[in-house]
């Protein structure tokens, strides 16, 4: 059996480095990554959301896997993301994974035909007979369009079939709730970007989404007045990125622009040149935005 690196912390779900002509780019990840580890990262998450699994094939996201296992070489708790709809290659992807470097494998709820609970928990049983390493629900309702609630993650819990989940509606209270009522017995990732200090002060075992991935530096600075029990310090540290907040979810006209271009572009601002762009149908920020960026970066400082 694998011997397992628990994930904690600060844990980027990094995005995922294109070429030009959206190829993969090898060496353009491996600097992104070690970029995120210098600025604070614990863990490191990879093919999630941010990291537009949805935009890769199988065979794509097997290459990219198995390349980040590789270079990272288990100097950090390593998660992949490896859900699927159906749980035949959620298995397939997820045994990959863990024959790779992954210590634990991400795994949204089945998507888009939105099976019934009975199913969804029977896709993570499932899972588990398969697996070895650590299993983190995603359990996210914007993109899965439902969550399991409190009881039914306990349930799974106190069976053994998960160890981890990724809260990513938002709401602190379910961090609250996840480890009132299941303690150390369930790893607990607060999975938003815009109330992480109340997540961290509530109970997360650290914070797994897109602003560690593009912020880690201040990202880790709120974790670590949580963790040290200082709210005030906690609440300033948070303050210095709300204005940069503020503007991810706000400042938009018909939905533009979007939060993957965004990100992209911060990741540009601060000398990581080769970020690139998001796949297409994604694009590159226009110049007004680029210039807000820019000055709420400066003003971080």
């Amino acid at each position: 059996m694998k011997e397992v690196k628990k994930a904690y912390g600060i844990t980027p779900a990094s995005m995922t480095i294109w070429n030009a002509d959206q190829t993969y780019n090898k060496k353009g990840m491996e600097k992104y990554l070690d970029w995120l580890l210098a600025n604070g990262a614990q863990s490191i998450s990879v093919c999630g959301s941010t990291g537009e699994n949805i935009a890769m094939n199988m065979e794509e996201q097997r290459e990219i896997i198995g390349h980040v296992g590789d270079y990272l070489q288990g100097q950090v708790p390593l998660i992949c993301g490896t859900g699927r709809y159906d749980t035949l290659n959620t298995v397939k992807m997820s045994r990959y994974a863990q024959d790779n470097g992954a210590d634990c494998v991400m795994v949204i709820l089945p998507f888009y035909l939105k099976p019934h609970k009975k199913a969804v928990m029977q896709h993570f049983r499932d899972l588990r007979a398969a697996l070895d390493i650590d299993i983190m629900i995603y359990n996210n309702p914007w993109f899965a369009g439902y969550e399991l609630t409190v009881p039914e993650v306990k349930e799974l819990v106190d069976d053994g079939t998960i160890q981890s989940i990724k809260a990513a509606h938002g709401d602190p209270n379910r961090v609250h709730e996840l480890k009132f009522h299941c303690a150390d017995q369930l790893t607990v990732f607060y999975g938003h970007d815009y109330a992480a200090a109340e997540g961290l002060l509530c109970g997360a075992d650290g914070w797994l989404s897109g602003f560690p991935a593009v912020l880690p530096k201040q990202c880790r600075a709120i974790q670590d007045a949580a963790f040290s029990g200082d709210v005030k310090a906690t609440m300033e540290a948070q303050n210095k990125i709300q204005p940069y907040i503020d503007y991810f979810f706000h400042d938009k006209v018909n939905e533009e622009p979007h939060w993957q271009e965004i990100c992209k572009y911060t990741l540009q601002a601060q000398g990581l040149d080769f970020a690139g762009l998001p796949r297409k149908p994604l694009g590159e920020l226009d110049a007004a935005n680029k210039k807000k960026i820019d000055k709420l970066l400066a003003d971080m400082q």
